[in-house]
């Protein structure tokens, strides 16, 4: 038998509440499936099962805080054996037990005190339902994701739904900032680089594709950071239980600013793999479910760098702090067109300050200023990062 449990999301996370199981006892599950949906300080985050098999118990039942490594669930993986236990079934024959009393109906409740799990509200939001109409069946009767769906068949209806929890996430940002800042030795460096070969060879491209399927210029920036962890991979891992594991994928984490407030940095997963504009797609995509929900936690916890831009907020360049347990943060600020020499010419270039924040346990100066100029050479070789 093996064990589901509650999955770290973060450095700042100790709990999570469970609102929402998507799978029953029986059912087959694959792996990456989403079996749960987990609300955090973050927002309400999909969970995926790791491997196949099937689902024994529901360990756990919904809506409960949980701390992060308890148990959720038992399931069944393909080859082993069944043991008879707490969690598992006895295969002796055993004599039919006593039927169940019948449950009492749940007491009513005022609308404004129903629980709404955070699939439910995506839902609703999305196909306009008005969720005062909805009928709960969940538990206490809370709104599940299910009743969504079949009120959604019925009428929809013009929504409006609570704002997220800015302040929450506020709170875990301070927390996980201000462990950062105690515990990791930062060093930083600042290098200009220059974009115009990049963003001349990105117009070339674009000059005949439709506007929805334009490369911007953060997918050069990802792919040429990717691509410059491969030979400095002391900057892409995990301060862990006193020392540095390196990650075995490059998972870059892309920071994205929230409407209601906060920041969260998913993870594009392998993002030295691959088209450019499969890049450009997954960007998009977990830029937008960052921001309306749906993100997984293999996303919220398994970037092992991040990449944070503030030039669209007009700011030259920014040395961010680090987010546990990463060991570096890029930074990079808007692109400004200034003077600069190219073969013994001054020419208007467009150029960038990118900035590197590092860990000095794992690394040191020589290193982050060696991975800074090799992500300057492959900016300046657009053609290398198809």
């Amino acid at each position: 038998m093996s064990e589901f449990r509650m999955p770290s999301l973060g450095a700042d996370m100790d709990s999570g509440t469970l609102v929402e199981w998507l799978v029953e006892p029986g059912d087959s599950v694959e792996r990456g499936q989403i079996v749960a949906v987990v609300e955090t300080q973050k927002g309400a985050i999909d969970i995926e099962i790791f491997d196949a098999g099937e689902i024994v118990e529901l360990v756990v039942h919904p809506v409960a805080k949980v701390a992060v490594g308890a148990l959720l669930a038992i399931y069944h993986k393909p080859g082993e054996e069944l043991e008879p236990g707490p969690h598992a079934p006895d295969p002796a024959p055993a004599p039919d037990p006593d039927p169940a009393p019948a449950p009492r109906p749940a007491p009513a409740r005022p609308a404004a005190s129903v629980l709404i799990a955070p699939r439910a509200r995506k839902l609703a939001e999305q196909f306009g339902l008005d969720l005062g109409r909805v009928v709960g069946t969940g538990p206490d009767g809370s709104i599940t994701g299910v009743d969504v769906e079949a009120r959604m068949r019925a009428q929809p209806e013009p929504v409006r739904l609570p704002a997220t929890n800015a302040a929450g996430m506020r709170q875990a940002i301070a927390a996980a900032m201000s462990r950062s800042k105690r515990e990791i030795p930062h060093y930083y460096l600042f290098h200009t680089v220059d974009l115009e070969p990049a963003l001349v060879w990105l117009e070339a491209r674009n000059a005949k594709r439709a506007l929805s399927e334009r490369l911007l210029p953060v997918a050069l920036l990802v792919r040429a950071l990717a691509l410059a962890l491969r030979q400095h991979r002391q900057l892409c891992g995990f301060w862990r239980e006193g020392g540095f594991v390196a990650s075995e994928a490059i998972h870059v984490g892309l920071a994205i600013s929230l409407r209601e407030g906060g920041l969260i940095n998913p993870a594009i997963h392998d993002a030295d793999l691959g088209s450019l504009d499969r890049l450009m797609a997954r960007v998009r995509d977990i830029s937008q479910r960052a921001r309306n929900g749906g993100l997984r936690a293999s996303e919220l916890s398994d970037a092992a760098i991040t990449l944070t831009s503030l030039g669209e907020r007009g700011v030259d360049g920014v040395l961010g702090v680090i987010q546990p347990p990463q060991v570096a943060i890029v930074g990079v600020g808007a692109v400004r067109q200034r003077p600069w020499v190219v073969a013994g010419q001054v020419v208007a270039r467009r150029l960038i300050e990118v900035g590197l924040s590092a860990d000095h346990r794992v690394s040191d100066g020589h290193a982050g200023a060696r991975f800074l100029v090799e992500f300057e050479r492959l900016l300046q070789s657009p053609d290398t990062l198809q």
